[in-house]
């Protein structure tokens, strides 16, 4: 229950923030050309808000809603989300949005998309300023990478390092590997110190390179025990720190991820048990494994009731350098841009997956969002991730989907391109469909959180 409210909590944070500062964009442009803001909200406020206030000399009513998923600012004289037609029906004042330029009322409404760039930049070169940018280098990586039997066919074996494709170097175990993968043609790796290339077919599906099971590439993790749980299955069978499990239900194993595979099929059976018996049958199992002293040792057990032996498997991670690299004040701003648009362009070119059937099962909502998170409270990590959901805020909001900042700008380019304006009528109809398609795509995402979470998806 802790880890789910500090997660809750670091999301509300940054959504305050990030929405804040968005709708701070618009704010900001409306009164610098001398438009009238109506309302600024933090959080939607259908038929009744936390609270409001006004400042002295400001026709704005600031408040909060308590539907927090998103904010607006009311502009007077715009058909936005509000759907206020009976003030569009009145005289144009000078103070409104439809009495301004066609120029000033497209940076009204890209402003929000500009804050959320910039903040991404300043929140990315603040990180590499304070902390710096630290990785473990594949080159380091000394027990090498876990493949599975499709990456196998291929040419790869255990143990080889990635050090890059056709198309560059790599030097992180992260998405971009992933990303390098499901493009190249050719693999160069390292294996037992000598450099090999391994050809590739290229224009692979990137989600199936992720999401298969086993994964196309892992860390290897050595099959050598860290720590034993207490009153686990482990620790009554006698595992000690410094043991390595050779087998599992019959099955060799020489790695922690082949482990945790076979202790997953243990798993899966248990996930379907109907009875006590079932259970019991699902959870039985043999493990075979050498002491430190070279011994072999052999122990039928009942694993937990939630299908795991009750160990921690040594961390390869405590065995590779971490390189850190530092940055000035100076140096960190470019920097942060780069990475900046390095994740922008990395979010855009994965957003092509959301067109197909396993795509858009991956969609997440509010819930998928908060797991990216760390369960405890990580300043370092919550910047990051802040920083990201600001990128694909602007990202998001700038498509040209009617009720979208990008819908109005698309409208606007229209304008001065045409030099006419669509009629309200056709402005108030594109709104509704686009809020529509706008909550479609939202119960989507939420939806599949909780077939997740029930165990359907």
């Amino acid at each position: 229950m802790e880890m789910v409210i500090i997660r809750t909590l670091q999301l509300l944070l940054a959504f305050t923030i990030l929405i804040t500062l968005h709708e701070g964009g618009h704010f900001f442009f409306a009164r610098l050309f001398g438009i009238r803001v109506e309302k600024f909200y933090l959080f939607f406020d259908p038929w009744f808000r936390l609270f409001e206030f006004k400042i002295k000399g400001c026709d704005t009513r600031f408040g909060i809603g308590w539907v927090p998923l998103g904010g607006y600012c009311k502009i007077a004289g715009m058909v936005d989300e509000s759907f206020d037609t009976e003030q569009m029906k009145q005289p144009v004042q000078p103070w409104e949005f439809r009495a301004k330029p066609a120029w000033q009322r497209l940076l009204v409404m890209v402003g929000g998309v500009v804050v959320n760039f910039i903040t991404a930049l300043v929140i990315y070169s603040a990180i590499l300023f304070h902390w710096g940018q630290s990785h473990y280098d594949l080159r380091d990586m000394s027990h090498g990478l876990k493949f599975n039997d499709e990456a196998k066919a291929m040419g790869f074996q255990d143990g080889d390092i990635i050090v890059g494709t056709n198309e560059g170097e790599l030097h992180q175990f992260d998405v971009d590997l992933f990303r390098a993968l499901a493009t190249a043609q050719s693999v160069d790796i390292v294996r037992d110190g000598e450099a090999m290339t391994i050809a590739t077919p290229g224009e692979r599906d990137l989600l199936q390179l992720l999401q298969s099971t086993p994964r196309f590439v892992d860390i290897m993790w050595p099959n050598e025990v860290d720590s034993v749980l207490p009153g686990m299955p482990a620790e009554a069978m006698g595992l000690k720190k410094g043991d390595r499990i050779t087998a599992v239900g019959g099955r060799e194993v020489s790695s922690f991820n082949e482990i945790n595979f076979e202790l997953g099929r243990c798993g899966d059976m248990l996930a379907v048990a109907t009875t006590a018996d079932d259970s019991l049958r699902a959870r039985q199992t043999t493990i075979v494994w050498q002491r430190t002293d070279g011994s072999i040792d052999t122990a039928d057990v009942v694993l937990s009731t939630e299908g795991t032996l009750g160990f921690v498997a040594h961390s390869p991670f405590q065995d590779y350098k971490l390189t850190t690299k530092t940055f000035g004040f100076l140096e960190s701003i470019p920097a942060g841009i780069e990475y900046g648009w390095h994740q922008l362009e990395g979010y855009v070119g994965d957003l092509k997956y959301i067109f197909s059937s396993e795509g858009a099962k991956q969609l997440g909502g509010f819930g998928t969002i908060a797991t990216l998170f760390p369960a405890k409270w990580d300043w370092h990590r919550f910047w990051e991730m802040t920083a990201f959901l600001s990128i694909v805020l602007a990202f998001m909001n700038i498509l040209p989907i009617p009720a979208l900042d990008g819908g109005h700008v698309l409208f606007l380019l229209y304008e001065i391109i045409a030099r006419r304006k669509p009629s309200e009528r056709f402005m108030l109809w594109a709104e509704y469909v686009g809020l529509g398609l706008v909550l479609i795509l939202m119960i989507m995402a939420n939806l599949n959180d909780i077939l997740r979470w029930i165990g359907v998806m």
